[in-house]
């Protein structure tokens, strides 16, 4: 079979049907607090969080987990339930589910190793790819720490989304990132290209502007430059910087895809279109390692116009 009917039968299988039968997974992590003002903090982007999950994008109760400081037994934010949550996620999820991993709390870097700070011992970048490893659906992982860039060097793959609130391990102050990432999903103006979702890229960007905003308001110096990789290359890109990074996230939502509800037929033809090509990009994404350089980008770029036009026709509608 050559490679052009290979892809075209993987766009088949990537459509928006089949796309909305996999499951979609989420793991939050609230660490080791550090007092009692981060561990307010935290209690509520972890419960904000959470709350959208099930309310906003139906997230079934047995595909969403908590780990938190303040929980016992399973529920604590330990590293051993770390790695036994982790051990039963690799035999659960397939490779079409999704898996989003949310790391709140705090993050050191030593000189060698980078963490995320646990009750009783942490775990390291580099322990983390290995938990990591295996895991067959499509992941996002947010490191909304302080320090936690290293983490885009360690857990960066191709076909994976890392998120860090940081772009220098050497940033050691507590991060406003995860109060505004959390907020994105919970604000419908997130949706920058009106296609009725907010996608992982456009929660990124929104939480991006709004850290800007923190620091200009409050006339501190940026301390935090939040970071997105999803190309493998282990080096991420802010929001406002060119790039390659950011094309996969652009594709990523966390709701199960279903049309939004609308009196307007031509508008609802235009969000199944969208759809459709959001799922060709993807495919194709998947097909890059057997492709030559000039058919990718060429089907690349032809794609990406396509969904330019009718993201425009959306937002001429809406």
């Amino acid at each position: 079979m050559s490679v052009t009917r290979v892809l075209a039968l993987a766009f088949m299988l990537l459509t928006p049907h089949a796309a909305n039968a996999a499951e979609r997974y989420a793991v939050i992590i609230s660490g080791a607090s550090g007092g009692e003002k981060y561990a307010t903090q935290q209690q509520h982007w972890r419960a904000d969080l959470a709350s959208a999950l099930k309310t906003t994008f139906s997230f079934p109760d047995a595909n969403l987990v908590i780990l938190a400081e303040d929980s016992t037994g399973t529920s604590a934010a330990t590293a051993e339930n770390v790695r036994r949550l982790f051990t039963d996620l690799k035999r659960r999820i397939t490779k079409d589910d999704t898996l989003l991993v949310v790391l709140m709390g705090h993050g050191t870097f030593d000189g060698v190793d980078a963490k995320f700070n646990l009750v009783g011992p942490d775990l390291t970048a580099r322990d983390w790819k290995s938990l990591l490893s295996g895991v067959a659906g499509q992941l996002v992982v947010v490191n909304t720490t302080e320090a936690s860039f290293p983490f885009v060097e360690e857990l960066s793959q191709r076909g994976r989304v890392v998120i860090t609130a940081t772009d220098s391990a050497a940033q050691r102050f507590s991060t406003v990132f995860p109060e505004y990432f959390v907020k994105a999903f919970l604000d419908s103006s997130v949706d920058f290209d009106k296609n009725g979702r907010v996608s992982v890229w456009e929660a990124f960007a929104a939480a991006s502007a709004a850290v800007r905003r923190y620091y200009e308001e409050h006339g501190q110096l940026t301390t935090e430059r939040p970071l997105l990789d999803d190309d493998g290359d282990r080096v991420g890109r802010e929001a406002e910087t060119p790039g390659q990074d950011g094309q996969l996230a652009r594709t990523i939502y966390l709701d199960a895809g279903t049309p939004r509800p609308t009196g307007d037929a031509q508008l609802a033809a235009l969000d199944q279109q969208r759809r459709d090509i959001e799922a060709q990009i993807e495919a194709l994404k998947l097909r890059k390692p057997v492709l030559n350089d000039d058919e990718y980008n060429a089907t690349l770029e032809k794609l990406l116009i396509e969904l330019a036009k009718v993201s425009q026709q959306i937002r001429n509608r809406s």
